[in-house]
Formats: C-alpha cells, sequence, structure tokens
C-alpha cells in the first residue's frame, strides 16, 4: 500500500500558519543557545546531537502510535534508497554545525546558519522546475550574504576568534540546503510529514554515533549536569521532534516561498536568547546582520516565483 498523501494548499498564509511559523522560529532560534548549555556543562557536541536523533526518533514514534499510524512509519514506499541519503546529509550537516557551534558564539551561530534559505532558493533555481528567481531575489542573496561577511569580517579583525566554528556552521547551513532540496525535488515531498522526519532522524544516528566515535568524545555520562539533559530534552523533544512534524505539515498545506520567508525570525530570536540566556554581547556588527538577513530574507521570499 502506497503511502503517499495529496493534501489541500492554502494560496496565503493564515492565522494558524503565521502563528504556528513565529512559534518554530523561536524554537529553534533558542535551539543553538540548548546546544551551547548541553556542551558547557558535560554533553561533547557530536555526541549530543546523536542522542538528539534517538530521543526524537522515540518521540515521533510514540506520536505515531498514539495515533494509530505507527504502522504507516514500516510500510514500504518506495522511497528508502532518498530517505538514507536524507538522513545521511541530516546526519553530516548537525555533525557540521555542533562541532561548529562549539568553536563560535551561539550569536554568531545562529546567524551563519540561517543562510540556508539563500543557498535553499539557488539550489532551487537550477535543480527545481518553477523555482526561478528574478532579479530581486538575487539582490536579497546579494544582501544576506554581504551582512554574514561583515560578521566574519569584524571578528578577523578582533583576532578571528570563532571563525572555524563559523566555517563548520556554515558547512552545516549548506548540508541542510541540500537535505532540503533532496526532499522538495523528490518523491519524498509526497510522503506523510512523519516518515520524512523519521527517515533524516533514523538516517542520522549511525552517522553521528560514528563521527563522535571517530573524533574521540566521550560517551561516559558521569559528571553531566542536569541543566545540558533539560538542554537536550529540549531539542529531541522539542525541535527534532515535534517542530519538525509541524514545519513538515505546513510545507505540504502552504506555499513554500511564502513559509520560507518567516524563517528570518529565528536569528532575531536566537541572537536575543543569546544574549538574555548567555550574556552574549549584541554588538553592531550583529544587529546589521540581522538585518540584513531579514531585508535579504524579505527580498527573496516576497512573492511566489514564476517559473
Amino acid at each position: 500500500m502506497s503511502t503517499t498523501v495529496t493534501l489541500p494548499r492554502r494560496t496565503r498564509i493564515d492565522l494558524l500558519a503565521a502563528t504556528l511559523l513565529t512559534l518554530l522560529c523561536l524554537a529553534w532560534g533558542v535551539q543553538q543557545v540548548a546546544i551551547k548549555v548541553a556542551i558547557t556543562h558535560g554533553l561533547p557536541p557530536v555526541f549530543q546531537a546523536a542522542l538528539r536523533s534517538v530521543i526524537a526518533v522515540v518521540c515521533v514514534c510514540a506520536w505515531e502510535a498514539a495515533r494509530g499510524e505507527l504502522r504507516g512509519l514500516l510500510r514500504r514506499d518506495g522511497a528508502f534508497r532518498l530517505g538514507m541519503l536524507a538522513g545521511l546529509l541530516f546526519g553530516a550537516e548537525f555533525v557540521a554545525m555542533f562541532a561548529g557551534l562549539a568553536r563560535t558564539s551561539a550569536e554568531r551561530g545562529v546567524i551563519v546558519l540561517y543562510t540556508a534559505p539563500f543557498f535553499v532558493a539557488a539550489g532551487a533555481h537550477l535543480l527545481i522546475a518553477g523555482e526561478r528567481m528574478r532579479a530581486r531575489q538575487w539582490l536579497g542573496l546579494l544582501l544576506a550574504f554581504a551582512a554574514v561577511a561583515s560578521v566574519e569580517a569584524g571578528a578577523s579583525r578582533n583576532g578571528g576568534g570563532g571563525i572555524a566554528g563559523d566555517a563548520m556552521v556554515l558547512a552545516g547551513a549548506v548540508l541542510w540546503a541540500a537535505t532540503s532540496l533532496l526532499v522538495k525535488g523528490t518523491r519524498l515531498a509526497r510522503l506523510p510529514a512523519a516518515k520524512v522526519v523519521l527517515y533524516q532522524l533514523a538516517g542520522s544516528v549511525p552517522v553521528l554515533f560514528a563521527c563522535s566515535a571517530l573524533a574521540g568524545e566521550s560517551w561516559s555520562l558521569h559528571g553531566v549536569a542536569p541543566v545540558a539533559w533539560w538542554a537536550l530534552l529540549y531539542q529531541g523533544a522539542g525541535v527534532a521532534g515535534a517542530s519538525y512534524l509541524v514545519w513538515f505539515w505546513l510545507m505540504a498545506r502552504y506555499p513554500v516561498s511564502r513559509i520560507s520567508a518567516f524563517t528570518f525570525l529565528t536569528p532575531v530570536f536566537g541572537v536575543l536568547a543569546a544574549a538574555l540566556l548567555l550574556g552574549d554581547a549584541v554588538t553592531p556588527a550583529v544587529v546589521l546582520a540581522l538585518v540584513g538577513v531579514a531585508v535579504g530574507l524579505r527580498l527573496i521570499n516576497a512573492r511566489p516565483v514564476e517559473g
């Protein structure tokens, strides 16, 4: 039996979608702080990412079991190889992102990570029919990259602290975009949200554990502070579990170009959370970068792009 689905699509963002998207951006922004907190209090970055995926797999399966849909997750759908490739990319993304956040600040990490929508836009322009960009969208790309580059140039002038970490997070952004393009441009887009999420999470687990072992990270749980476990639970159940299900549910029902415009809120929430919870300084360069990222994303997603 096929597990592909056809869902009703809306042509505009309604109040429900706007509310959910704002909450998602808040959750994703705070996630960067949670990662830093867990690293600081005893959970190595890649090992932490592996545990996060395990927790999320359990949560997604429990959710589907409660809905009576658990068998649907195990049904053949003809997309297993694509799903495993998505899981490989997803795992590599989080290796880069978590390792990078161990080497840079949470505020800078969240700005660099959310260059991913620009890579998605450029990749979709080249690879996916009906997603070609206009001059306005390309202007948005250039503006946003210039804003991020200004943060990195400032860091270099101040001794280069965090540059290596920022580069790793940027690699994570590229891998995130590759995963999104794979899902959007193949039959994975027609699967139920829970199945797509499970493919990515389950496929990432062996990748993350293997990379953690190769990096020589300690898997001992002794000495890990309680706050690290709370931060991990938030990432696993709240972000990788619940928020991803909601995101793919929205993608199936609303225009992708319109919902992606909301992601400009994530760096704003991330920087504010880092300032409030970690004491990271909000410098003028960071504020200007946030403005540039927000304006760039607005230009890219101002209206649906015609093929």
